[in-house]
């Protein structure tokens, strides 16, 4: 059974344990700095030589990581794995979409820490804006997982006698989101997870 929809808490920092627990967050991120991560295409893994190279904006000798950058060919060939994917995504059931957003909820709930510290490193977030901007990533994937199945049996509407009509909500196909840099997490995830659950 769903839980009812509720606001991911922000961290109280005045508290120790949750001072100590965020500088445990920066540790692991520090653990895993300037790393190099590859363009995920169609489930394969894709490493360019041309890398973006993100750097720390309160200390530029530190780079937070380096990813593949993407010319048109890996555009045009994501975009053509998604619109196959998307053959099978849009028969997955609604309910079983939901738990897929439910998860990953979870996963950044348990490493909530841990993303926040990443958002210091990456976007110099203090950080209380970077707690917020992980609680509402993690209220946008629980919020649009209720939404679809809320949703998912369409709308109830009027009908007159002798007809019978029909309000239904059907997929419509791959789409691109580019986030602003201001809310890294908290945008993303909202504008990319309403798209992936419906």
């Amino acid at each position: 059974m769903v839980q009812p929809y509720k606001h991911e808490p922000f961290t109280n920092f005045k508290t120790e344990e949750n001072r100590e627990a965020y500088l445990q967050g920066l540790k692991t991120v520090e653990s895993y700095l300037g790393q190099n991560y590859d363009l995920l295409i169609g489930g394969e893994r894709v490493s360019t030589e041309d890398k973006i190279v993100s750097i720390n904006p309160s200390n530029k000798e530190e780079i937070v990581g380096r990813v593949s950058k993407a010319n048109r060919e890996h555009a045009e060939k994501a975009m053509q794995a998604a619109v196959e994917a998307f053959k099978t995504w849009r028969k997955v059931k609604p309910e079983t979409r939901a738990d897929v957003l439910f998860k990953a909820a979870a996963i950044i709930r348990r490493r909530k820490h841990e993303f926040s510290a990443l958002l210091t490193k990456e976007a110099g977030k203090p950080w209380n804006e970077a707690d917020a901007d992980t609680a509402e990533a993690i209220d946008f994937l629980e919020y649009y997982a209720r939404q679809v199945l809320r949703i998912k049996d369409g709308v109830p509407v009027n009908s007159r006698p002798n007809e019978y009509n029909r309000y239904d909500y059907i997929p419509l196909g791959v789409g691109i989101i580019i986030s602003p840099w201001n809310f890294p997490l908290a945008i993303m995830a909202g504008t990319t997870v309403a798209a992936i659950v419906a």
